[in-house]
């Protein structure tokens, strides 16, 4: 019956400190692990694939092993303290809010450009301030899922262990997971990624048309998660994106590559929106678990 509770102060924790930039926190000291042993000119090239697999499995136990035996060992009151600070390791709300008002603050194209380089891949040094906005913006609708719903989702499942092996997975696909020089050994990373955050992704979506159902969005979120989920490459990532361009009305476009979406206002007036649907699906999200859990935990005393 803890979880629930554990569950909830970790929202609160995240809401009350966001995360601290520091190279001693968690992620990013298993950030410079992944960053060691991900660079592909250290391996020969016919063993990129194989290095990929071993180091995706160290790495994931590294990273669990000391949530699995604080979840094994730790009296109840230690969980109710803790849990929350640990749990919170796993998922990031606040902090994605902060870095696209950073972008959106940005004065000039040329600090939007720096800002945004944070979140995203691309490359910046050519995009409008439409453009900065929504690599700013797709980020915080696609990390709903990888970020916030699908660590959230493990957790309820399989405790603090099953949010830390996820937040491991995610982190991997995020530095590794691409079709350069790091194909080969970010592959399995890639595909790792892709079969975690299946599920929880469609629950994602699922959150986010009963969060546009409120709205009296449901219609054009919907309309365009039909037609446009399928340009954003991968199984999951088009899902929230999609959901939240056609429920707040703004257009996601990479140049070159896709856009999702119909332009009813521009992404500088509709920012606040897309903010709003990702808190209302996490609050959805938190209300449907603790539910469930505690309903779980009833049933053998009915």
């Amino acid at each position: 019956m803890l979880s629930p509770l554990v569950l909830i102060l970790s929202l609160v924790v995240d809401r009350a400190l966001g995360d601290p930039h520091s190279r001693f926190h968690p992620v990013a000291m298993i950030g410079g692990f992944i960053g060691w042993w991900g660079k592909p000119s250290q391996w020969n090239s016919s063993l990129q694939r194989l290095a990929g697999v071993i180091f995706w499995i160290v790495t994931t136990v590294i990273f669990t092993a000391p949530f699995f035996i604080f979840s094994q060992y730790a009296p109840w009151y230690l969980m109710l303290s803790f849990g929350p600070f640990l749990l919170k390791v796993c998922f990031a709300v606040r902090s994605l809010e902060e870095h696209a008002a950073a972008v959106a603050a940005a004065t000039s194209p040329d600090a939007g450009r720096e800002k945004v380089q944070m979140l995203v891949s691309r490359d910046t040094s050519a995009l409008t301030d439409e453009q900065i906005l929504s690599a700013a913006y797709e980020s915080v609708a696609e990390n709903l899922n990888d970020s916030i719903i699908a660590p959230l989702f493990y957790f309820m499942i399989f405790g603090l262990p099953g949010a830390a092996c996820y937040r491991a997975a995610n982190t991997m696909d995020a530095m590794l997971g691409y079709t350069d020089e790091r194909a080969r050994i970010g592959w399995f990373s890639a595909r790792m990624d892709d079969i975690l955050s299946f599920i929880p992704a469609r629950i994602t979506g699922l959150l986010l048309i009963v969060y546009f159902f409120f709205k009296k969005r449901t219609g054009p979120a919907i309309r365009i998660f039909r037609r446009d989920r399928r340009l954003r490459p991968g199984f999951n990532g088009g899902i929230p994106m999609s959901l939240i361009a056609g429920g707040t009305g703004v257009m996601f476009e990479k140049p070159g590559k896709y856009r999702i979406g119909d332009p009813e206002q521009s992404l500088r007036s509709g920012g606040p929106e897309i903010i709003r649907a990702v808190r209302g699906a996490t609050l959805l999200f938190a209300i449907v678990g603790v539910s469930a859990s505690v309903l779980w935990n009833l049933l053998p005393n009915l």
